[in-house]
This record gives structure tokens, C-alpha cells and sequence, in this order.
């Protein structure tokens, strides 16, 4: 029901798996003796978060935020707004934040800003797509999934009004859904 409101597949479930495989056996070996937390980011993270901690063959703590910039629309708004802290300490520690996308860089930049006066003692972002053409914020993440062209894009924990998250896959929306006259 939710494939007719796609205009095309960017990133197949199979291309999905072998990112986070790629990105999770990468991330272990460079963090293999440092107890990392991994951060997510709610709601989008979810799915990449659970496919990247499977491939990540390392002791590990978990925890999530939930910061939103978005508030129903397609573009950020630029106001970030923390709808749940982190439970675990960051002071001392090797953060990796996963997200689902990075986009204009302003969510992922505040919240890195925060960790590291926090006290973390590093604070990196794996993220699975990575658009680069959409940034207004200077931040270049150190884990890239693939990169994707300035289309808005669902599916795979990505949404559009709560919609489309469960997808297997990453799809650019049609422009008739969002462009309600």
C-alpha cells in the first residue's frame, strides 16, 4: 500500500545490509578496545541502528535521544528541540552517533556540540545516507553509508508525517504526497 507513494528505490534492503555490514565491521575494529556508546537518534535510527550494532562484533552500551528539527514538515526547521536526554554518562567516553540520514547538519551538529561539552572524549557519526547537497551546517560525518542526490527520500526508519518509516527500503517520495495544494 505505502510503494505507491514511492517514485523509485534509491537504497535496496540488500544494499541497506551491506552498508551496515561494511560500516559495523569497520566501526568494531576501530573501536575494538574503547567500550563505545552508540547513539541514536530517534525516531529514524532505529532500523539502521539495529542492522549497524548486529555487525558490530565489540563490547558496547546503547542509548538513544530524541531531537527533532523537523515538526511535520519536509524541510528542517532549524529549531532543535530535545524530547528525551541520554540515560547513559558521555564524560570520558567514545560516542558514535548512528542516524539515518544527515542532511543540513544542524540536528547532527547541536548534538555533537552538546556530547562534547558534555565531556565525551570523542564523538563521531555513522550515518547511512549522507546528502550532502541539502547541508547548511559545516559537518562532514566520518562513517557514510552512501550518498544520496537532494530528493526527499522515506523508508527505513525515514519518514514523512510519522509515514513510510517501515519500509525495507530507501525511496524517494512522490512530490504529489508532500505538495498538498
Amino acid at each position: 500500500m505505502l510503494e505507491k507513494d514511492i517514485e523509485k528505490v534509491i537504497v535496496s534492503n540488500e544494499d541497506i545490509n551491506k552498508i551496515a555490514k561494511r560500516l559495523g565491521t569497520q566501526l568494531a575494529e576501530e573501536y575494538r578496545d574503547q567500550f563505545p556508546l552508540v547513539v541514536g537518534l530517534l525516531k529514524g535510527c532505529v532500523p539502521f541502528m539495529g542492522t549497524l550494532i548486529q555487525n558490530m562484533d565489540i563490547p558496547m552500551e546503547i542509548d538513544f535521544m530524541d531531537v527533532s528539527s523537523y515538526h511535520g514538515g519536509i524541510e528542517s526547521s532549524g529549531d532543535i528541540k530535545i524530547n528525551k536526554d541520554l540515560d547513559a554518562q558521555v564524560k570520558g567516553r567514545d560516542i558514535i552517533i548512528a542516524e539515518d540520514i544527515v542532511d543540513t547538519g544542524r540536528t547532527i551538529k547541536v548534538v555533537m556540540d552538546l556530547l562534547k561539552y558534555r565531556g565525551a572524549k570523542s564523538v563521531s557519526v555513522v550515518t547511512l545516507l549522507d546528502k550532502p547537497a541539502g547541508r547548511i551546517v559545516e559537518i562532514d560525518p566520518e562513517y557514510i553509508g552512501v550518498t544520496i542526490p537532494k530528493e526527499f527520500v522515506v523508508g527505513y526508519g525515514l519518514d514523512y508525517d510519522e509515514q513510510y518509516r517501515n519500509l525495507p527500503y530507501v525511496g524517494v517520495l512522490k512530490p504529489k504526497v508532500y505538495n498538498k495544494e
